[in-house]
């Protein structure tokens, strides 16, 4: 959708094609946004993290901690794919269809900022059961939960896999900080500020940790 085909034959085509697929939403009340976002009418898309620095400035402001970073990662993750979806001609381009695939380009997005990154590390045992993180970060003390939403069924239910992810991982001695980050390419969470209600700080009898939730949709 967003890139010109490079031959002057199928530009044309690519533009009819290109024109359809937006009348088809908008009829259906959607509209097309770069990089593969497909929104609600009159909903604007969220905005990428963007510097502070004024128009013009030749360099970009540094992020000022560890969490202003990874918010910059993580909010343009969607535009991290873009290229890698839509390689030049001849390349084999990439997709990003399962949780694994979203996290490989997290962690390789982490890895020149962060020296010690454990994937899967072990959480001590709740309930009579133990689980794995999917990173944990141990010089920060924080720990990122992702989350894949594969179909409707999967919507319903991701809340509550990540009250669970909270439970386990608030008992980590290096977890005081919890992103939850929920990838929704589908749009299929209705009430995606409603996940909002987990973030804050969490603590029981096992410890406090600092919740952060981000929707990526």
């Amino acid at each position: 959708m967003d890139t010109e085909p490079n031959s002057a034959e199928e530009v044309q085509r690519w533009k009819e094609d290109r024109e359809r697929v937006v009348r088809v939403l908008e009829e259906n009340g959607l509209r097309y946004y770069r990089a593969g976002r497909i929104l609600p009418s009159g909903t604007p898309p969220e905005e990428p993290y963007r510097s502070a620095a004024p128009p013009g400035t030749p360099t970009i402001r540094k992020p000022k901690d560890f969490d202003e970073l990874l918010l910059v990662l993580l909010k343009n993750l969607r535009r991290a794919m873009h290229p890698l979806t839509h390689r030049r001609r001849g390349a084999v381009p990439l997709t990003f269809s399962s949780e694994y695939d979203v996290q490989d380009l997290l962690h390789a997005l982490l890895r020149p900022w962060v020296a010690d990154i454990r994937p899967e590390e072990f959480t001590p045992s709740y309930a009579g059961s133990g689980t794995r993180m999917d990173f944990l970060l141990p010089a920060h003390k924080t720990v990122i939960e992702l989350k894949f939403v594969r179909d409707a069924a999967h919507a319903k239910r991701v809340g509550d896999e990540l009250i669970v992810d909270v439970d386990h991982d608030r008992k980590h001695p290096d977890c005081d900080t919890l992103w939850c980050i929920i990838y929704d390419p589908e749009h299929l969470i209705r009430n995606p500020g409603g996940l909002k209600d987990l973030e804050g700080d969490r603590s029981s009898k096992d410890g406090t940790v600092s919740v952060k939730v981000l929707v990526l949709a």
